[in-house]
Formats: C-alpha cells, structure tokens, sequence
C-alpha cells in the first residue's frame, strides 16, 4: 500500500504551481460542462427534432470548433495566450444564457456555431500556455493534469446536468455560463501578471534550442498532417461519446437523464483517479507510438463491446475500457504536437491539432446518427471499432517517420 501511495505522489512531482492554477481554471469551467452531453437529448425530446437534424445541429458544433481552434492557433501566436483566454471565457458566457431563446433547427444550428467558435479559441491557447509554463520533461504531465482538470469537470458536469434537466433544461445552459464566469476570474486573478516559465529565466536558452530547431509550417508539415488526419478520424469514433451515446443510452437501454449523467460522469471520475498515474507508469517504459498504438486499440475495444447487452454493470465496464484508452492515447497527442513546433509557431502547431479534433464534430455527429438512424447501433459500434483499430496501427506508423526523422 505504501509503494502504492508513493507511486501515485510521485506521479505529480516536478509540476510547477502554474501547471496547477491551469488545471484549476479548466476545473472550474469544465464543471460547467453540462450542454454538449444533453443536447442530442435536449433536441429530441424537448424540440421535437428529427435525428438527422440533430446530426447537422452538432455538425454545426463541430464546424464551429474547426473555425475556433483554427482562429485560436491565429490569435495565440500573434497575441499571446493569456489575452485570447480571457477573451474567449468573457464572450462564452452572454452567449450561454441567451442559447435557450433559440428554439428553431436554423437559430440553434446558427447559436450553437457561433457559440463553439468563441469557446473553442480557448483551446490551442490553453495547450501553449500547459507547455510554456512546464518544465521540458514534465510536459507529457502537465497536459494530464490538465486533461484530469477537464475530466474531473466533466464528471461533476454531466451529473449536474442530469440533476438539473429534471427541472429544466434551461438550467443546463445557465449553469455553463455561471462556471465560464467563475473560471474567468480565477484565471485573470491567477495569471495577469505571471511570467511563463520561458519568460523568467530560460529566455536565452530558449532561442539557443530553438536556433537548432527546423522551423516548419504546420500547415505544410507532410507529416504532421497525416498525423492530424489519424486525430481526426479516432475523433469520429471516439465522440460518438457525446453524441450518439447518450442517445444509445436512453433509446436502446431506457435510462433517465440522471442515470446517463452518471454514466458519462464515471469516465472523467476514472480518468481523474487514474491517468496521472498511468502516464507517469508509461511515458518512460514505452515508446510514445506503442503508447498510442494500445491505447487507441482498447478505445476500439470498449465500443465494440456495446454490440452485446449484459446489462449496466456491462456499460460501466465499457466506459472503463474507453476510458483507459483515452488516457493512453490523448495526452500524447499533445506531447506530438509540440514537440514538432519551434517556440515561434506553438500556437499554430496547437492550432492545427485542436483543429483536427474539432473537424471530427463536423462529420462525426451526422454519420452516427445517420448510421444508428438507418443501420442500428451494433453497424455503428462495429464500424466505430474497426475505424479505431486502423488509427492504431496509423498512429504507430507515422510516429515512426517522424522519430527516423533529422531534427
């Protein structure tokens, strides 16, 4: 028990108090995650929409977040990542509270568009301030703690919005704006005046390594973009979480808001307790293609077991499983990314890679929801597996170029 109690501090060792306050300010606002779960079912049983439209409502989502992380790489680069934080956090929230006025399929796919562009510029800037703010070899780390902030949100999210749509629906969408406006002011309290660890001492050191390193255009980065593609294409698998999941949940196994709330809310709980320690188990004993490799293939495995029905303790045991792969493939991502940009570029690398994840709710929503519409859910779950079990062995590959390749 005790080599188990150290293992797990040891797993947060060497992370710097701004590395801390980051994750802080992602709890908070992801706490208030509560809209995107809820909106399939919200569409369904509140606005009477037809499948495919809530498939092209959160293909505008999607749509919506390619612009925003794309926007935001922009924005970072040129204005720096504290600026476009704030500025995303502050518009997030009139937006939350006037969303439930938009009632139409057309002034809800146009709000929610709108409404995904400004919140997801947050996101290639958050990723720059994660890796400016950690020490080189703790940078794998802090990209999970961050991500264990975001799941520990999402975990009080959804439960609280299961809570709350029993009352109302509305409720869901003022309880995101009430969490934007709190993580705003613990992030303008927290950050406006800290100095990124570059900018405090490794000032000189920093343009030395970066002298050295080739400096790419992320956009022409032949490998970074097959690399993107792969991200795009587990992302259409892996977020029928929030799209056509709740919806599987409620249709094929009859469960009430708060019992799916609970279940989408088990994920972030396993990740919070577990993937610390997981990727301070891994990152030194495996490669970061092997890494990818297994996680992404238990991810195809828990969406294959939902082709058979042994019950809820057989739901949970499937989120478990996606939830291991999640944190065995994510994390890394992040690492690839970054460590493929030069300190001048940062936000556009982190850009395009946010953009990558954010082209899959494009696609990604209609063709689930289209595919359980006309096929079943079993098709979706069996293609949803296969078309993980190629990004493995993808990731694996290309990974591979780019670790033979002279830096």
């Amino acid at each position: 028990m005790k080599a188990l109690i150290r293992l797990y501090l040891n797993s947060y060792k060497g992370l710097s108090p701004a590395a801390w306050l980051l994750a802080l300010v992602m709890l908070i606002n992801r706490a208030g995650s509560m809209v995107i779960p809820f909106l399939g079912i919200y569409m369904s049983s509140e606005l009477n929409f037809s499948k495919p439209q809530i498939g092209i409502v959160l293909g505008c989502f999607g749509l919506g977040s390619v612009c925003g992380s794309w926007l935001g790489g922009l924005l970072t680069d040129k204005f720096g990542s504290f600026k476009v934080q704030a500025f995303s956090l502050a518009m997030v929230i009139p937006l939350f509270l006037i969303l439930p006025q938009f009632r139409t399929f057309e002034g809800l796919a146009t709000m929610i568009f709108t409404l995904s562009v400004v919140a997801d510029i947050f996101r290639p800037a958050n990723s720059v301030s994660v890796a400016r703010y950690a020490k080189p070899e703790n940078i794998t780390k802090a990209y999970s703690l961050n991500r264990m902030a975001v799941n520990l949100g999402f975990s009080i999210g959804p439960a609280l919005g299961g809570f709350l749509a029993k009352f109302s629906y509305d409720w869901i969408f003022y309880g995101n704006a009430i969490a934007a406006a709190s993580a705003l002011i613990v992030f303008i309290l927290f950050f406006r005046n800290r100095k990124a660890r570059t900018e405090v001492n490794q000032i000189n050191i920093s343009a030395e390594e970066d002298k050295d390193k080739p400096v790419r255009n992320a956009y022409a980065d032949g490998k970074f973009i097959v690399f993107n593609i792969l991200c795009c294409l587990f992302s259409m698998a892996f977020f029928q979480l929030l799209s056509t999941l709740p919806l599987f949940y409620k249709e094929i196994h009859g469960l009430h808001a708060d019992q799916i709330g609970l279940l989408l809310g088990f994920s972030g709980f396993v990740i919070v307790l577990f993937e610390m320690v997981l990727v301070h188990v891994v990152e030194h004993r495996f490669s970061v293609r092997q890494i990818m490799l297994w996680g992404t293939a238990i991810a195809a495995f828990s969406y294959l077991m939902l082709t058979v029905d042994f019950g809820i303790a057989w739901l949970f045991l499937a989120m478990f499983f996606l939830s291991t792969g999640e944190m065995l493939t994510l994390p890394f991502t992040a690492t690839v990314a970054i460590g493929r940009a030069s300190r001048s570029n940062q936000g556009a690398y982190m850009g395009f890679n946010s953009l990558a994840f954010a082209a899959a709710n494009i696609f990604s929503p209609y063709l689930g929801t289209y595919t359980a519409e006309h096929y079943g859910y079993t098709t979706l779950w069996t293609i949803t597996a296969i078309l993980m079990g190629l990004c493995s062995i993808g990731f694996y590959w290309i990974i591979t170029k780019m670790d033979r390749e002279p830096s």
